[in-house]
């Protein structure tokens, strides 16, 4: 019985959405961002695994460009979003079948960007007078600003985005992991009400100058309104292994067995064990490496280029444990160009890359083909949306 491997590389986009000029980071609009296309130019890439199942290609495709390099070895496409965000569940439940069918939520770019029940919900909750934040922010630098009022004060720092999103920081030791799991979870359902995607709690260490984020995160988001490729696998008998967040992301419905690390070594690992040991006829559905909270966030084009250099090997040591009647695909939930304005995610295509089918040029397709494609290599129904793409 074959088993199918569905691998998200958080935020890897490759440019070319139709309706980019709708959505914008730092006041400027997302038309031309492309996260591999902008890293190749910056720095360069050397990705020979990807390239060879037809990450180039793709790329070239995506923005209307012709390919005239060597003929993919997998199936390969570039996907474009229906969903009307850019965000992690918008990208996941529609890869999984499932389009968002309604607008988030969002917050101003203002201070206070909440609204004052919220703000106060988020205090009375933490047991504190208040919440320092309040405002769009990137994760890294509003802990480095706020980070040592937060361990005088004991308040909890609370921001925002662009996406539909509560992310709430806290110090591990002074506030205490524990009650900021609890807090998140506390608050996620008057979030959710409000069509408000996630809450993240977001737990740091360290001292003044000298703070960084932990492994720790944890996030709590609304649940899909329809069954994805998971719920209807595990509802014909299938095993399904989610790697990373992808648990946190479909609020743990469809799992049978949850892998998660410390690490994006942990989670390589997990990967490459579920290569060799996963189940005939089982569906993993893996997200892996934070690529946006680490680099594309950031605006770290390197570093952003040498964890993609990092995940090639991973996938070229997770490809030899495969067998005959296997099927992995790898793509992305949408971009995170780090040349780019703000510190935002990006509107873009992604690549859909297959190991396991003949050469096969799917040409432009959308998100949700991704999962109709996995459902009808695995031989289960077919959620609502999508089609299949393969040879």
């Amino acid at each position: 019985m074959t088993r199918a491997f569905l691998i998200v590389l958080d935020s890897v986009g490759i440019g070319g959405a139709p309706d980019a000029d709708r959505f914008a980071s730092g006041g400027v609009p997302d038309s031309g961002a492309n996260t591999v296309g902008h890293i190749i130019r910056d720095r360069g890439l050397s990705t020979p695994t990807l390239d060879a199942l037809g990450l180039r290609a793709a790329l070239a495709l995506a923005n209307n460009q012709p390919w005239d390099g060597p003929a993919p070895q997998g199936l390969w496409a570039a996907a474009t979003e229906t969903s009307s965000g850019k965000d992690t569940p918008s990208g996941h439940w529609e890869l999984a079948g499932v389009p968002v069918p309604w607008d988030w939520h969002s917050f101003p770019d203002t201070h206070p960007a909440f609204p004052p029940d919220l703000s106060a919900r988020i205090a009375r909750l933490a047991g504190t007078e208040g919440i320092l934040g309040d405002c769009h922010a990137s994760g890294t630098e509003i802990i480095d600003r706020l980070g040592a009022e937060h361990l005088r004060t004991g308040w909890p720092i609370a921001y925002t985005s662009v996406d539909s999103v509560v992310q709430i920081a806290a110090h591990e030791e002074a506030f205490g992991l524990d009650r900021l799991i609890t807090l998140c979870e506390a608050l996620a359902p008057s979030v959710h009400a409000m069509r408000v995607g996630r809450v993240i709690a977001r737990p740091f260490t360290g001292t003044e100058g000298a703070f960084h984020r932990t492994p720790n995160r944890r996030d709590f988001a609304i649940a899909p309104p329809a069954d994805t490729i998971l719920d209807l696998a595990q509802a014909a008998g299938r095993t399904t292994h989610a790697i990373g967040k992808i648990g946190d992301i479909f609020s743990h419905r469809g799992i049978t067995r949850l892998h998660k690390g410390k690490s994006d070594a942990d989670l390589a690992d997990h990967l490459i064990r579920l290569g060799r040991e996963a189940e005939p006829g089982s569906l993993t559905f893996a997200n892996f490496v934070e690529f946006d909270s680490l680099y594309g966030h950031r605006r770290d084009v390197a570093g952003y280029g040498a964890a993609l250099e990092w995940f090639d090997g991973v996938a070229a040591r997770f490809l030899a444990t495969l067998g005959p009647g296997d099927l992995a695909i790898f793509t992305a939930d949408h971009g995170n160009d780090p040349t780019w304005s703000g510190t935002d995610h990006t509107r873009e295509r992604v690549p859909v890359l297959g190991w396991g089918t003949p050469p096969h040029a799917a040409g432009l397709i959308a998100y949700a083909d991704v999962g109709a494609t996995v459902a009808a290599h695995l031989g289960i129904p077919a959620p609502a949306h999508g089609r299949n793409v393969l040879p």
